[in-house]
């Protein structure tokens, strides 16, 4: 029964996973959307938010909610709290939060409010990459993860996203 559990958590992860890293780009679009002239801004926007609501309410949601039911029945079969599940709970916690700063967003753009650059919607949407990197290194490496090499890992990682991103900002600056 285990290995079923655990195979449920794994494909409920990869789609919430899937419906954070879309949702924002969807963002990032209705954003730059919102800076376009008539008719174009309203035949756009409009698209965008039947996309934004049918993935986050149909896909994204549920997947989170169905992660969080199928994990602790996973953790509750272990009988046992590893010290690296211990850690991994803590970025699972962060995602979450992550999460709810995704749906503070989308109640945002569903009313109209578009508070943040498509540049920061970039910066933002690399959260969830920072987060899916620790927890998979985290649950496959376990206790072999040095913690101080893994957190320097990780900050080297965030350094080279932001690094890329700033890099396309410059590219996509010259193109236009």
């Amino acid at each position: 029964m285990y290995n079923y559990v655990k195979a449920l958590h794994i494909i409920f992860i990869v789609t919430w996973f899937s419906g954070m890293f879309y949702i924002v780009r969807l963002f990032i679009y209705n954003t730059e959307a919102h800076e376009k002239p008539e008719p174009e801004k309203t035949i756009l926007q409009k698209q965008f938010t039947i996309m934004i609501r049918r993935l986050w309410l149909g896909i994204t949601w549920p997947s989170a909610v169905l992660t969080l039911i199928f994990g602790p029945w996973m953790w509750y079969m272990m009988y046992a709290l590893p010290t690296w599940l211990a850690v991994k709970l803590c970025f699972v916690a962060g995602l979450y939060a992550y999460h709810f700063t995704l749906h503070r967003l989308y109640k945002q753009q569903a009313a109209g409010v578009f508070k943040y650059s498509s540049t920061q919607l970039r910066i933002w949407n690399e959260m969830a990459t920072v987060f899916l990197i620790a927890i998979v290194m985290l649950a496959v490496v376990k206790q072999s993860l040095s913690p101080v090499w893994g957190l320097l890992g990780l900050f080297l990682f965030v350094i080279l996203l932001m690094s890329a991103i700033k890099l396309y900002k410059l590219v996509r600056t010259k193109g236009n």
